[in-house]
């Protein structure tokens, strides 16, 4: 009975963790988690500029589309913002300066009708948009749009954070 009891009271020395286990433990963790953070912020950044990207795309389409309807039909062309500011939209051969096939954002002042200051809702958290349009006759009835559209304050270098030109760039026809 003696020898039963005995073996019963003795415990495996590998039973438990140590603390120096623990502590590796922990700081295994700690790196871990602090390359989570890191990824995180990374995919915040990155879903702010897809929705900067996107709006500039939508405002540029939608310049397209005014320049487009205006060639192909009658009429003037305007488009009317959050702030409800009426910008006319000049249709005519002419605008904004072209660096190769992009808008010019270096230009300083555009011609009138060829350049709006776009405020885009919510009001509270409006973004400006500059959005700039060239209107070039390829033949004698055939005209390239291109339209250009950028936050306010971003530069045009590429950048992590902040989103680049948009540019967009298509033939419109009065047949």
């Amino acid at each position: 009975m003696r020898k039963f009891s005995i073996r019963k009271i003795r415990r495996n020395p590998e039973a438990g963790l140590t603390m120096l286990e623990v502590l590796f433990g922990a700081v295994v963790m700690t790196i871990g988690f602090m390359g989570l953070i890191g990824l995180v912020a990374t995919a915040i950044a990155s879903n702010n500029r897809n929705k900067l990207d996107s709006t500039g795309t939508m405002l540029t389409q939608a310049v397209v589309e005014q320049i487009n309807s205006t060639i192909v039909g009658t009429g003037t062309a305007t488009i009317t913002d959050c702030n409800g500011t009426t910008f006319n939209i000049a249709t005519a051969v002419g605008g904004a300066n072209l660096s190769g096939a992009n808008i010019d954002f270096s230009q300083s002042s555009p011609p009138a009708n060829y350049h709006m200051d776009f405020a885009v809702c919510p009001v509270a958290q409006a973004n400006h948009y500059d959005v700039r349009w060239n209107v070039q006759q390829m033949t004698s009835d055939v005209y390239l749009i291109t339209v250009g559209a950028r936050l306010r304050g971003q530069g045009t270098t590429s950048n992590k954070y902040f989103a680049l030109p948009v540019t967009l760039r298509t033939f419109a026809s009065p047949q």
